[in-house]
């Protein structure tokens, strides 16, 4: 089973899904910062989420509560880079725990994921938005949709951008 994205469109099975990506489109050769969402086909990761925030979520996904200490190292340097991370003053991260809804839902894409190589570009999640507006790389949807994706999906979904 695969999402597909191309452009603003998520599609999976029957269902079809306006969504988000990079600001700057997609691309094959994904940069850290060139604002792109990575062309190809992934694996998804465990389903993270805000249990303050979201209660009763069905899917099939393991899950995992956000906590105000997770980060995503996106320092192509740190040995950590593109891994989760438990946020201190040594690691540049991407905080999980945030103050809008962004990442109450997030799934990350296994992009760059397990060699991963400097400045290949970390942190690509599937998450929320409110208003559709493009992302740093990632791919964004309404939490609606979220909700019923997460029930079709599983741990061998994959997912092909465009």
């Amino acid at each position: 089973m695969i999402i597909l994205i191309k452009d603003n469109t998520l599609l999976f099975d029957d269902f079809k899904f306006k969504c988000c990506i990079g600001k700057n489109g997609s691309s094959y050769s994904k940069i850290e910062g060139d604002k792109r969402t990575p062309k190809g086909l992934y694996s998804i990761g465990d389903l993270f989420y805000r249990a303050d925030r979201i209660k009763n979520i069905k899917t099939k996904l393991k899950k995992i509560k956000i906590n105000k200490k997770m980060g995503w190292c996106d320092d192509p340097n740190n040995r950590k880079y593109n891994k989760l991370v438990t946020i201190n003053k040594t690691i540049k991260c991407e905080r999980l725990f945030r103050k809008n809804e962004n990442y109450d839902l997030l799934i990350p894409v296994k992009y760059n994921f397990k060699k991963s190589k400097k400045k290949r570009g970390s942190a690509i999640f599937l998450h929320l938005t409110r208003n559709y507006n493009k992302t740093l790389g990632c791919i964004a949807i309404k939490k609606k949709d979220m909700l019923i994706l997460l029930k079709l999906i599983n741990q061998n979904t994959k997912i092909k951008i465009f």
